[in-house]
C-alpha cells in the first residue's frame, strides 16, 4: 500500500466551490474526492455547467477552493507552478512572438536561454510536426496548427502534470483526429500525468484509462469508468465493440445530467 501511495500524483479531496451570484450563492463544486495515478492519462466529461472546468482551474492553481484541498507532487496547491502545465480551448499564443519563440517562452522563464533553450524548444515543435513553421506567427498558422504550438509550449515546459481543458473543441473532425492520434503518441512517449476535460464521449475513450463522469451543478463525481482497451489506439479503435459498448454506457450516463439541466 505504501508504493501504491507513492505513485498518486494528484489528490483532490474534498473540494468545493462557491460563487457569489447575482440570485445568490451558487454551488459550482460540491464534495469532488479523486486519485490521480503517476503518468495516468484521466479524462472528464459531464453536463456544460458541471464545473470540470472549475475543477481543473483549482488543480491549476488559477482558483483557490471554498473548502477542501488539492495536492500535487505530495505539496497543498496554492497558485500556479512550473510543475502543472496547462492547455485551454482558445490557444492562449503571443501574436507578436513566433513559433519558436511561443514554445521558448517557458523555457526562458525557467533561466534557460540561448542555444539551449533554442534546441529544446526545436524538439518539441518537431514532436508536433512544425518545425517548417518555426519562424511563422499565429496569425499565419491554421487553428489545429495554433493548438499544436500550444501542446508544444506546454510540454516544452517540462510539466509533471499536463492540464488540458476542451484543447481541440474548436476544431473541424478531420484535425481534430489528428490531433488525437498525435496527442496519444506523444503521452505513450513522454508519459505525462494528463488530466484532460472534453464534452466528446469519443475523445475521452479514445484518450482515457479512466474517464470521470460529472454530474450536473452542483457538480460531484457520478462515476468512475475503467477503459479496459489496450494502447496504442488508433482511430480504428472506435469500431471495435468493446468501444462501443463503454460509449454506450458513458453517454447514456452524461444524458441523464444533461435532461437534469434542462429541468
Amino acid at each position: 500500500m505504501a508504493g501504491e501511495e507513492r505513485n498518486i500524483k494528484v489528490v483532490i479531496d474534498d473540494v468545493r466551490k462557491t460563487y457569489q451570484g447575482r440570485t445568490g450563492e451558487v454551488t459550482a463544486l460540491n464534495g469532488v474526492s479523486l486519485n490521480i495515478m503517476e503518468n495516468e492519462f484521466v479524462t472528464v466529461v459531464g453536463p456544460s455547467g458541471c464545473g470540470k472546468s472549475t475543477l481543473l482551474n483549482i488543480i491549476a492553481g488559477l482558483l483557490e477552493p471554498t473548502s477542501g484541498r488539492v495536492i500535487c507532487n505530495g505539496a497543498e496547491v496554492h497558485g500556479t507552478g512550473m510543475d502543472r502545465g496547462v492547455v485551454f480551448q482558445q490557444y492562449a499564443l503571443f501574436p507578436w512572438l513566433t513559433v519558436k519563440k511561443n514554445v521558448m517562452f517557458p523555457l526562458n522563464m525557467k533561466g534557460l536561454k540561448g542555444p539551449q533553450a533554442e534546441e529544446l524548444a526545436m524538439k518539441y515543435i518537431k514532436m508536433v510536426d512544425l518545425e517548417k513553421f518555426c519562424d511563422h506567427y499565429p496569425k499565419e498558422l491554421s487553428g489545429g496548427m495554433k493548438q499544436r504550438v500550444a501542446i508544444a509550449r506546454a510540454y516544452a515546459a517540462e510539466p509533471e502534470i499536463l492540464l488540458m481543458d476542451e484543447p481541440f473543441g474548436a476544431l473541424d473532425a478531420q484535425t481534430r483526429t489528428q490531433l488525437q492520434q498525435d496527442l496519444l503518441d506523444t503521452w505513450e512517449r513522454e508519459m505525462k500525468t494528463c488530466f484532460f476535460i472534453t464534452h466528446d464521449v469519443d475523445e475521452a475513450l479514445i484518450l482515457g484509462q479512466r474517464v470521470i463522469i460529472m454530474s450536473a451543478r452542483p457538480g460531484r463525481i457520478k462515476d468512475i469508468v475503467d477503459i479496459d482497451i489496450p494502447y496504442p489506439r488508433s482511430q480504428e479503435t472506435k469500431m471495435s465493440p468493446r468501444f462501443l459498448e463503454l460509449k454506450n454506457y458513458i453517454w447514456s450516463q452524461v444524458y441523464q445530467e444533461y435532461l437534469e439541466v434542462r429541468k
